[in-house]
């Protein structure tokens, strides 16, 4: 069918015609079904392609009304927060409508992989932001089926190679993290991380190997725990670490979440931060700034974070050609007065000075756009 055979408004008929297939044959390619043959999906996608046929999604994604729907494990951290602050600002000047869901609500949900995605086409949604969620890679293929603009946020699970991704570059931040203690004198070092799964606490564990390992200090195991980004876990953490016989002089916590926790067992416990033991966060959020000791912290750019991603659904609904499906933002090390020498030096600390302002250390880091 050469473009002046074309019919003004293209039919899934017209690319059945053309392809020698049922028009429900097409229709199942278009939605995403399974049961079509890979010979006919493959030249029922080159045909669509060829036609320029775009889905009843696609349409929807053009037209005055735009939808996206952005998923987060949990809204009840400042992480998530800033990160939908992000979302919403590019929102606001791109005229897209959000809507908001939580997995840890809908943990009971019947909808398997194939339904949910449909049912973003039913309801008309442009695309998918998903949040630090553990999203399988089933769901994450049937929405790609259907050809759902889909942007991952910090998964806790590694997506796709071809999905879309936006992150920070954690692997640096750990190992910031890890010399900024080193180069106070600090050589029992303990991390408290997140899930021991989650790629983002991976990179931020190897981080501080690498730094520790770069002194030529062995990494402790009883220093390494990992859980939830929660502060339970850093109060569980803590607890563990003050059990034993020879304990740190600092921690390394993954998360501000996690570092809240620890300071709360801190107090608990008598332990006093920075003189006794010294603690850094990671993400940069407002609760870093406004704990007690202010908390030196590995900053995120959690609010670029939302919005590079929505700049990435956009993309992708105007069918733009996307050399990088990976944006990695840097991180900096911002030092407050929850870090100090350890007890029985003489180096003043560095925030101990007439100007008690944050001191921000930059990390290198390679963003893809």
């Amino acid at each position: 069918m050469d473009r002046e055979q074309r019919p003004s408004k293209l039919t899934l008929a017209a690319v059945a015609k053309e392809v020698g297939v049922s028009a429900p044959t097409v229709s199942k390619v278009v939605n995403g079904r399974g049961d079509v043959a890979e010979g006919t999906r493959a030249r029922v996608l080159a045909a669509l392609q060829r036609t320029g046929y775009k889905s009843p999604l696609q349409r929807k994604g053009t037209a005055e009304h735009r939808a996206v729907e952005v998923v987060f494990d949990s809204l009840n951290s400042a992480y998530a927060v800033e990160v939908l602050n992000g979302v919403l600002e590019h929102a606001a000047v791109s005229e897209m409508e959000l809507i908001l869901s939580v997995t840890g609500r809908q943990s009971a949900s019947p909808l398997g992989p194939e339904e949910r995605a449909q049912r973003m086409i039913d309801e008309g949604r442009s695309g998918m932001i998903v949040v630090t969620s553990a999203y399988g890679s089933a769901q994450l293929e049937a929405f790609q089926r259907r050809q759902i603009p889909l942007v991952v946020i910090d998964p806790l699970n590694p997506p796709p190679a071809d999905v879309f991704s936006v992150g920070a570059s954690n692997w640096a931040g750990g190992k910031a993290a890890a010399t900024h203690l080193l180069e106070l004198g600090h050589r029992r070092i303990a991390y408290i991380g997140g899930p021991a799964t989650a790629e983002c606490s991976q990179a931020r564990l190897h981080g501080y190997m690498a730094a520790l390992m770069a002194e030529g200090i062995t990494v402790d195991d009883e220093f390494v725990s990992s859980g939830p980004f929660k502060p339970e876990n850093g109060v569980r953490g803590m607890k563990a670490l003050l059990a034993l016989e020879d304990p740190p002089t600092a921690i390394f916590a993954g998360s501000d979440s996690i570092a809240l926790g620890v300071l709360a067992e801190a107090r608990r416990q008598h332990v006093r931060i920075p003189e006794d033991m010294s603690l850094v966060g990671f993400d940069g959020t407002h609760q870093a700034e406004e704990s007690v000791p202010p908390l030196t912290s590995v900053s995120q750019p959690l609010q670029e974070m939302g919005r590079s991603a929505l700049r990435f659904i956009l993309r992708q609904m105007r069918g733009e050609d996307i050399d990088s499906r990976r944006v990695e933002l840097a991180t900096h090390l911002v030092v407050r007065e929850s870090t100090a020498p350890p007890r029985g030096t003489n180096t003043a600390p560095p925030w101990a000075s007439k100007v008690r302002g944050a001191t921000a250390v930059g990390v290198t880091a390679t963003t893809a756009e």
